[in-house]
């Protein structure tokens, strides 16, 4: 799907986009996302950058992790999901919540980050890779943002492979989800449908670690939760490269 296509139809769904995350993966999804705050290894000083934030709920998650020394930036495309990350800020900011300390959000496509080499210790990504248009790119960008030695992470759907469980999860995924997401969220251009087929032409664990490491990445692994059907990829990007 075209870029503009993608941005378009987040935008349409931008107001129920968080309230549809919890309920259609069952509150499952903040889970996910401390587990991979976690599995970043982050430090309160740490430079975080999480690209495709959408409404900012990992670049959240992180802050809650960093201290007045460090700080979160999350960036995506779409302006309308962004402003919802905002007016979350806005409103920790007025009850001194830690996750409003040194957090920001911009516009901007991981396709061409505006940011300079070797700035981040952590460039994250949660539910949104799929979505660019050149996945090898993307990848490249947020390793070309990532210091030496900082970690590349990227929380993403997959496929389980246990072939019961698949069976019952794709009914649910690819029937139930769709319904329910554009029925809430009166969307009339299939955008919850969109998901299920993003996720099904996207790489399984074992080959988005193969294209990570072919964008530079070491001592890439990941960790599959709830019974496979997401995974967290962690990789390194070397002291020296080439």
């Amino acid at each position: 799907m075209q870029a503009h296509r993608i941005k378009s139809l987040f935008a349409a769904i931008a107001r129920y986009y968080d309230f549809l995350n919890s309920l259609l993966s069952l509150k499952r999804d903040k889970m996910w996302r401390r587990e991979t705050v976690k599995a970043s290894d982050v430090e309160p000083t740490s430079k975080v950058l999480d690209v495709c934030t959408g409404t900012g709920e990992l670049a959240l998650a992180y802050a809650d992790k960093i201290a007045a020394e460090g700080f979160v930036i999350g960036s995506d495309f779409c302006f309308e999901m962004l402003v919802i990350g905002n007016q979350k800020v806005q409103k920790d900011s007025s009850r001194h919540a830690p996750s409003c300390r040194n957090t920001s959000f911009l516009t901007a496509d991981t396709l061409i980050l505006p940011f300079l080499d070797n700035t981040f210790d952590v460039v994250s990504v949660g539910f949104g890779i799929r979505n660019v248009s050149d996945l090898e790119i993307g990848i490249r960008e947020m390793v070309r943002v990532a210091a030496p030695e900082g970690r590349v992470v990227i929380l993403e759907f997959t496929q389980p492979v246990n072939p019961l469980f698949r069976s019952l999860y794709y009914f649910y995924f690819t029937k139930i989800l769709p319904f329910l997401g554009n029925l809430i969220s009166r969307n009339k251009d299939d955008a919850y449908g969109y998901l299920p087929r993003s996720v099904m032409k996207f790489p399984d664990c074992d080959a988005l670690k193969e294209v990570m490491e072919q964008c530079g990445l070491a001592d890439v692994h990941f960790y599959r939760k709830t019974f496979g059907i997401v995974a967290i990829h962690v990789g390194k990007k070397p002291r020296h490269t080439l």
